[in-house]
């Protein structure tokens, strides 16, 4: 009997070594051949500064770098050899990806491979049937006039009881730097709770913290595939669970286990407003919850949080901008609360256009995401000349389009709410030439939900407190990430205020 149990484990052993071999093997041909067609050794300057990293003696940012070479590209377009990819900061180009032959322009099974393993089967990751379902599905929800009342009730909520309480604790001592950034991703983390997941923010603060700390590490990981110009390492490394895929691996399965406890907690609570709830409704999948999840803290927590960051890291270096801030919500009637609070109704925040302006050019410098890249299905021509050939990567870098001289003026470089306004009432670009919420079949169906929030953010912060940058000269870095974060955060002073300009 034992023996013939050794046999049948030496058998399982043989077998199973059998089919890590031919996996291993099948990956690594799978690899050659995406290296081959990748060119990995090119030489030409782009790639050859790219793989070295030798742009950074030049530039802060890889995207000041593209910047530098698709403004310099008689087509505002160039190839990355060693990333299989084309840049583009064409609008025709971007028109053509995002609309003309949207069909042709997924976001392709690649980069489903990149950030799957996060992402599941979430809007920002799906082509397609499930694509066309969660876009219909999404619309239907954020169509719902009962939702705009619930959600600006909720964001009130949050920025009178978290984030201006927060802010306030740390104006007694106006010396002692505070960072900006950091309480942006807590209220954005509080704002997700209340209107994304229907949860109470204070009650559930640990469980939605430790949810944040393990998408944000799964998140950094997930977006260095995408910057490998050898994805066979990262795809090797995943398969054995070694390194860093170990650690996103880790970090994956302590993210899907935080989602099934926040879907276990909503089942607990009445039916509300929230997203959660309205998806929940139509969806009897917890493992498809999760991935929803996952999207809203994605849209919900990153982008808008980066999004202020980026703003108030522009805003604090031009005064007569916060003044004019000011002068609109005196114009607008915003008045402060017992608390002394600055937070306007969604009625007044929709009037004022210059806020508006602000939240608008701060995101077209530093847009929260500053590229988007699809894959092209079929061999393609863009507008501008460029031959795309089946299979690579196309991308359109926002930040980039941002700082285009013949798109924006001479003054593309300076931060002026002003470009955006026609007799002070707002007039919105084409989105393919600002692309931020993308544009076509794919806009961003929370765009209007996540402007308001912002400017809710904006009125609130500038209309209380006096704000400084603790360094106004540091040029902005980036650290690694799906979304733009500033390194070192954004460490400021505050000084509490009272709306008829007085300190209190």
């Amino acid at each position: 009997m034992e023996k013939q149990q050794e046999a049948a484990e030496t058998i399982r052993r043989l077998v199973w070594g059998f089919f890590l071999s031919a996996a291993i093997f099948s990956v690594f041909l799978a690899s050659v051949l995406a290296l081959v067609r990748r060119r990995p050794w090119c030489t030409c300057a782009i790639c050859r500064a790219y793989v070295t990293s030798s742009w950074s003696a030049s530039f802060p940012n890889l995207a000041d770098y593209y910047t530098h070479l698709l403004r310099n590209s008689p087509t505002r377009t160039i190839h990355v050899h060693v990333l299989n990819s084309t840049i583009t900061a064409n609008p025709s180009n971007v028109e053509h990806i995002l609309r003309t032959r949207f069909d042709i322009y997924p976001k392709g099974p690649a980069f489903s491979a990149i950030l799957g393993d996060l992402l599941g089967r979430g809007i920002f990751n799906a082509d397609g049937d499930m694509w066309h379902f969660q876009r219909k599905l999404s619309l239907r929800v954020f169509s719902v006039s009962a939702l705009r009342t619930f959600c600006s009730l909720e964001i009130n909520s949050v920025l009178r009881q978290r984030l201006l309480p927060l802010l306030r604790l740390h104006r007694a001592s106006p010396l002692s730097p505070f960072d900006l950034q950091s309480a942006f991703r807590r209220f954005t983390i509080d704002a997700v709770s209340a209107v994304a997941l229907g949860l109470d923010p204070e009650s559930h603060s640990t469980l939605l913290s430790a949810f944040s700390d393990a998408f944000e590490v799964a998140a950094t990981l997930s977006a260095a595939r995408a910057a490998s110009p050898a994805p066979f390492i990262w795809r090797v490394k995943r398969l054995l669970c070694l390194g860093t895929e170990r650690c996103l691996r880790k970090e994956i399965l302590r993210v899907d286990a935080f989602a099934h406890r926040i879907i276990g907690c909503r089942r607990l609570l009445p039916k509300g407003q929230d997203l959660l709830s309205r998806f929940m409704a139509s969806v009897d999948d917890d493992d498809y919850l999760r991935d929803i999840i996952v999207s809203f803290f994605l849209a919900g927590r990153d982008t808008v949080a980066s999004a202020l960051a980026g703003i108030f890291h522009l805003l604090l270096r031009y005064p007569a901008a916060v003044t004019a801030i000011r002068q609109e919500i005196v114009d607008r009637a915003v008045s402060a609360d017992g608390d002394g609070g600055v937070v306007a109704s969604w009625d007044q925040l929709r009037e004022m256009s210059y806020v508006h302006a602000v939240v608008h050019e701060g995101m077209r410098l530093f847009p929260p995401i500053q590229f988007d890249s699809k894959f092209c299905a079929e061999d393609d021509v863009l507008p501008d000349g460029t031959f795309v050939r089946k299979g690579k990567r196309v991308t359109y870098h926002a930040y980039a389009m941002g700082r285009m001289e013949e798109e924006w003026g001479e003054d593309y470089g300076e931060f002026r709410p002003e470009r955006w306004l026609r007799d002070g009432v707002f007039s919105p670009e084409s989105p393919f030439k600002y692309p931020v919420f993308q544009g076509g079949q794919r806009q961003c169906v929370g765009k209007e939900l996540a402007i308001m929030v912002m400017k809710a953010v904006v009125v609130a912060v500038i209309g209380e407190f006096d704000v400084e940058l603790v360094d106004g000269k540091k040029t902005a870095r980036f650290l690694p990430g799906l979304t733009a974060t500033l390194q070192g955060g954004l460490p400021v002073t505050l000084c509490r205020r009272r709306l008829d300009g007085g300190v209190g």
